[in-house]
This record gives structure tokens, sequence and C-alpha cells, in this order.
């Protein structure tokens, strides 16, 4: 198994984001949720759309799902959005898995999820070791260069220390990275 590593240009993360979009509402989905929750892949492709949802049938602003046990975890804008996407033009219902095969009422398997991140990442130009962690690595780097505190990601990506977290999430230099703090009162 090769080591993979974080997607750190924006400017790609675009690029894959604006190829999945213009192909597929699944695979958007998958690869924003992936890099804005940090969720494992195994947990991501698990997520059924009734997990989403609340008693409105309308997108919770948090996902509470049961293998997770810290506290919810936020879905953005753009994550929630995407998810309404996914879910209205593959006219997935409740008890579906939000990212159900096309083939089959089960999800796609981390091998296909797999192809969708890695073909992405070519289109974008990456030559990195790419895999389905890149996700969860992505968003932990993106976290920290945004002025999250390692306790913080350590903790949603439940690992046992912050040094762990650093070194998973490509950060080996902090004077590396330019850490903006905005508090734009």
């Amino acid at each position: 198994m090769k080591n993979v590593e974080a997607i750190k240009s924006e400017e790609q993360l675009a690029s894959m984001q604006a190829y999945l979009k213009a192909r597929s509402h699944r695979d958007y989905c998958l690869l924003l949720l992936g890099i804005n929750t940090g969720i494992r892949i195994y947990d991501l492709l698990h997520l059924r759309v009734d997990e989403f949802l609340n008693e409105d049938h309308e997108i919770n602003e948090f996902l509470y799902y049961s293998t997770y046990k810290s506290p919810p975890i936020y879905l953005n804008e753009r994550v929630r959005d995407a998810v309404v996407a996914c879910i209205s033009h593959r006219s997935l219902q409740p008890e579906d898995y939000l990212f159900k095969s096309k083939k089959t009422s089960e999800p796609i398997t981390r091998q296909q999820a797999y192809r969708i991140i890695n073909d992405s990442a070519k289109q974008a130009g990456l030559t990195e070791a790419i895999g389905t962690h890149t996700l969860r690595k992505t968003f932990g780097y993106h976290a920290y260069k945004k002025g999250i505190a390692i306790s913080l990601i350590q903790k949603r990506l439940q690992q046992s220390s912050p040094s762990e977290t650093k070194q998973y999430i490509g950060i080996m230099n902090d004077s590396s990275i330019e850490i903006r703090l905005d508090v734009n009162l």
C-alpha cells in the first residue's frame, strides 16, 4: 500500500470539483463530503439519506451518525447543496445509501471511490499518490491551514496524538504554512 498525501493546492481541488460536478452529482458529493468533513471512506460510503434529513425532510446542518462517537459533524452550505442535488437528481429514498451504486442498492465500493478520486485528481493535473485517505488528509491539512487547532483536528480524525495528526496530514514544519486567524468582527 503506497503512502498518499493531502491535496494542498486549492486550485487543483477546485479543478477536481468542477470536473466531478460536470460528470456526476454522486461523485461530486463524495469528494465534497470527504474534503469538508474528514469522515473515513468506509463510513462515508455507508451513510444513508435519512441520516442527513430532519423530520421535515430537510438537510440537517449537522450530521449525527452512530459510528462516530465525537461531536456531530458540521455540514457547510456547499456540502448541504451537494447532498440535496445528489438525492434529488438520483431520486434517492430515505433508506437508500447516499452513494448508492448505479447497478445495485448497495453503496459503491472502496475501489470505485478510489477510481473516482484518482480520475478527478489526474484530470486536475495531480501527479502525487492519491487514494481514499487523501480526502481525510486534505480535510485535516486545510483545516489546520485555516487556523483550526490541531487538537480539534486530532479529535475529528480520531487519532491518538497531535504529532500523529500532524504527520498524517503532512505538516512536518509549522513554519511552512501561513495560518490566518482572521477574526473579522
